[in-house]
């Protein structure tokens, strides 16, 4: 989500317009939680909450009306809100989504799927570790709505060609969770880590060491927590193994395969667009125009092949998605110029007072909580603004407090990270039910143990 920069933070806001604009977010999560009941769309409930945000930011003189200055030095008029909206998170859902429902359609995703089902030779538990492996590199190395978006196709594929459609709720809400798993395993792995990476000084091969053994383990726990709760287990006995090698022994993973070639054009692409998202930051001229344009340049690419069901595929995009996230950045952009934000790592720093080992296990656990129902970023990098203003050393395990507290916060809600809100999506997508509270009931449980794992791992290891 967009970073607020220093200058607008900077204004002295009255405690009780804070307080007002604290409660406006809390009720925002109240609507979204109460979703179901209310019979309103995300998009809906939180573009509700966007025009009343944008009124009391009016009205009480918040907002930088004004024009904006772009990148090369020039001013531009532009509504206010327009900035507030990280374009780059909707470039990437946008172009990600289309990329994957073109791609889907030469057969390439079913072919992967059924390769993955045969391999795992109809066994249910073989394809959760195989399917959770792949959604943590593939968060590792891309980013984490890519990488749900992609492994949940597969998911869906696999489980409705083994019969055990009643598995996928568990697997798609356990990819989910993985994904910010996933999220801590490199330094560019995910916003909050570079932020923090870059102001504690952390290098890219000690972060990796750092926090390889953490993920590793919590991929590990994750991965059992979920096989028990959604009842996913080996084949019990010889004769069910033999019956399930049967089983996939007869699919044919070319059978949606229409067209060889197109086929092949799909695999090729489907490659360097994960080599090119994975580059995005050091390739020449890509790199300054970031992941979202990837996304959407691979999404023309495959659409020329469709010139003339384009519409299609875009019916076929979740607008509700996009609309929630649109309404969600223009919410909590407000909220940072009214101080809320700011307010949350004031009452953070003061925990850092507490000492060592309450401050560090307090700090992670905290930085979860806000980041479950705020912005990681902004919180992430006044945090580290905080680390820095003190005088914290590199080594310190503070910073990563912040680091685990900002990514595994993002299990705790489905708002909590986009990765999160993409699987809950996906869920709604086949017709399987998951609401708001719903989400965190199944959800808690995993969070609860991955951030107790972390603060012992950052108390008693760093």
């Amino acid at each position: 989500m967009p970073l607020a920069s220093a200058a607008h933070a900077a204004h002295a806001v009255p405690l009780p317009v804070t307080l007002l604009f604290s409660a406006i977010l809390v009720g925002l999560i109240l609507c979204l939680a109460l979703e179901e009941k209310l019979h309103a769309k995300k998009s809906l409930i939180a573009g509700v909450f966007a025009v009343i945000s944008l009124l009391a930011g009016s009205a009480f003189g918040l907002l930088p009306f004004g024009p904006v200055i772009n990148a090369f030095g020039e001013e531009m008029a532009l509504p206010v809100f327009i900035p507030a909206v990280d374009w780059g998170v909707i470039a990437i859902i946008l172009g990600s989504s289309i990329f994957v429902d073109v791609t889907s359609r030469s057969g390439l995703f079913t072919w992967i799927a059924i390769k993955l089902t045969k391999a795992s030779g109809g066994d249910p538990l073989k394809l959760l570790w195989a399917y959770g492996g792949m959604t943590v590199l593939f968060s590792a190395v891309l980013n984490n709505v890519t990488a749900m978006i992609i492994v949940g196709s597969l998911t869906a594929v696999s489980l409705d060609r083994l019969g055990r459609r009643e598995k996928l709720l568990g697997f798609l809400i356990i990819e989910g969770l993985l994904t910010n798993v996933g999220g801590l395993l490199t330094l560019i792995s995910s916003v909050p880590n570079i932020i923090v990476g870059t102001a504690a000084g952390i290098s890219f091969a000690t972060f990796f060491v750092v926090a390889s053994p953490f993920v590793f383990v919590a991929t590990i726990v994750t991965l059992l927590m979920g096989a028990r709760q959604f009842d996913v287990k080996r084949l019990p006995d010889d004769e069910a193994k033999a019956a399930a090698a049967e089983q996939v022994a007869a699919f044919d993973e070319r059978d949606g395969i229409e067209s060889p070639g197109f086929f092949w054009f799909g695999a090729g692409m489907t490659v360097l667009f994960i080599l090119t998202i994975a580059t995005t930051s050091i390739l020449p001229w890509v790199s300054d125009l970031g992941m979202g344009f990837v996304a959407l340049a691979f999404a023309v690419v495959m659409l020329i092949r469709f010139k003339n069901e384009v519409g299609t595929f875009y019916q076929g995009v979740d607008w509700d998605l996009l609309g929630f996230f649109a309404a969600l950045f223009v919410v909590i952009n407000v909220m940072e110029h009214a101080q809320v934000l700011a307010g949350l790592g004031h009452g953070l720093a003061w925990l850092i007072g507490l000492g060592d080992t309450a401050g560090t296990g307090l700090l992670l656990l905290c930085t979860a909580g806000f980041s479950s129902v705020t912005d990681n970023i902004p919180l992430a990098a006044m945090l580290a603004k905080i680390l820095t203003t003190l005088g914290t050393e590199g080594d310190s395990s503070l910073w990563w407090a912040v680091v685990f507290g900002a990514n595994l916060g993002g299990n705790i809600t489905p708002i909590g990270s986009a990765s999160t809100l993409v699987a809950v999506t996906i869920i709604h997508k086949h017709g399987l039910p998951m609401t708001f509270i719903g989400f965190v009931k199944k959800a808690s449980p995993y969070a609860a143990v991955q951030l107790v794992m972390a603060a012992a791992y950052v108390l008693i290891f760093l």
